[in-house]
């Protein structure tokens, strides 16, 4: 079954919903980033380079290829290149990956907690990224999307995509802590 078929093609996203989904996001952030700084000292932080890349490339690959999969008729259709459905959620996951390391690097260098910085280099990456796809047509060309304003989908954006860096940062943590725990019974 086509996953697109199951989603109903009346559906309309207003400027309304995305502020409200705004104001949602940033309640759920400032609990999430929270705890993230106060929990995840600076030196284990440190440890986490390579572990969050790639945790960062494959959960934007997932995330992308279900967005592409459960949208790309009534969104990304209208706002990239045919050859995107089959290759971009790849690309997007390597920048991504790459996106991590940067925001690794310029964390461990902040003089504030590490966790705040990076969290909050992933809502700045949020509103990039959000304005790019605007040029692109995001909320004039998709149906579903057309009439929503600019603004809101670029503030929407920024703390969308702080949850999904604190998600990053948890599940790198995760697989951490296994890998400690592995290393520690094999000796």
């Amino acid at each position: 079954m086509d996953s697109e078929a199951a989603i109903p093609t009346d559906v309309k996203v207003t400027t309304e919903v995305l502020y409200r989904g705004a104001l949602v996001l940033a309640l759920m952030d400032a609990v999430y980033v929270s705890l993230l700084a106060w929990r995840v000292k600076p030196d284990t932080f440190r440890t986490l380079k390579w572990l969050l890349a790639v945790t960062a490339t494959l959960f934007w690959a997932g995330l992308w290829i279900w967005a592409i999969a459960n949208f790309w008729g009534m969104v990304y259709l209208y706002v990239l290149p045919p050859w995107a459905r089959y290759f971009f959620p790849f690309i997007a996951s390597i920048i991504t990956g790459l996106v991590a390391l940067c925001f690794w690097f310029l964390a461990i260098q902040s003089h504030t907690k590490s966790v705040l910085t990076f969290c909050l280099l992933g809502g700045l990456y949020g509103i990039l990224t959000h304005i790019w796809a605007v040029t692109r047509g995001i909320v004039t060309k998709p149906p579903m999307l057309q009439g929503t304003s600019p603004l809101a989908a670029v503030v929407f954006a920024c703390f969308e995509f702080i949850f999904y860096w604190c998600t990053i940062l948890v599940i790198t943590l995760g697989i951490r802590e296994v890998w400690l725990r592995i290393r520690k019974h094999r000796c």
